[in-house]
């Protein structure tokens, strides 16, 4: 199992769903966290429950919307624990939009929070970790960043950007050892999909029709995504850069029934 004793680590958008699920594998890890999050509460009790486990934690408030509040998050994590070593870009936004007639406010949201703030906050994480001989930034994508959902349009396209900022981000900052990766998730079960749906109109049936879809009889969880972001963070992956991770329950491209 992968190893994060000693490593202190900022996940941004982690009082909920898959950033949660990351941020409480990581302290189970040895990681000193920094959970990030817009609702205090949420940002309370998720420390709360890691200190009481015995963990080290502690939380930012933030808008990634805000240049100066992205920076400030990892800035966070430098004064309170001296630095940082592994960046967990995971804050998104999924608003629905098609490209042919989404506003420009809807897109300037989305890249923001899904493209600018995930760059933002790799600058100053970079500065930190330049200084530690090296770091680890983890990106969480999408299936999305190859073609995606008509609905998606705006959306998949700030993760495909992700993806390659993820390559040359790697490809310029493996001379500091700093590694970038990214995680493609796919469907996943979290907080935010059932509240999606129900906004949607869905109906309690649309999870069994979603897992009746998936190869493996259900959708992903949070650990999934939990377990492939601590290996990109860890020491396992000590050689690995530029590397995107499809996580999802078939080969992206390929029909999920063949």
């Amino acid at each position: 199992m992968a190893s994060l004793a000693g490593k202190i680590a900022v996940i941004t958008g982690s009082t909920s769903g898959i950033g949660r699920g990351i941020a409480e594998h990581f302290a189970s890890l040895g990681a000193r966290v920094v959970i990030h999050g817009r609702n205090e509460a949420q940002a309370r009790e998720a420390v709360e429950r890691l200190s009481r486990d015995g963990h080290d934690a502690a939380f930012v408030i933030a808008d990634l919307a805000d240049v100066t509040a992205c920076r400030r998050v990892v800035r966070f994590a430098i004064e309170r624990y001296g630095g940082v070593d592994v960046l967990v870009n995971n804050a998104a936004s999924t608003a629905r939009g098609y490209l042919e007639d989404a506003p420009v406010e809807l897109w300037d949201a989305i890249m923001h929070v899904n493209l600018r703030a995930p760059f933002l906050c790799l600058q100053e994480a970079v500065k930190s970790m330049r200084t530690r001989g090296g770091g680890s930034i983890v990106n969480i994508g999408s299936v999305n960043a190859y073609i995606g959902e008509p609905k998606l349009g705006p959306y998949s396209v700030s993760k495909g950007g992700l993806m390659t900022m993820t390559r040359n981000a790697a490809a310029t900052l493996n001379r500091y050892r700093v590694r970038v990766n990214q995680i493609n998730v796919g469907w996943t079960l979290t907080e935010g999909e059932e509240r999606v749906k129900q906004q949607e109109g869905k109906g309690k049936e649309w999870l069994p029709e979603a897992i009746a879809t998936r190869p493996f009889g259900r959708l992903l969880a949070p650990r999934d995504v939990a377990l492939a972001a601590a290996y990109f963070a860890s020491d396992d992956s000590a050689a690995v850069t530029g590397s995107v991770m499809d996580l999802e329950q078939y080969p992206v491209g390929a029909p999920p029934n063949w």
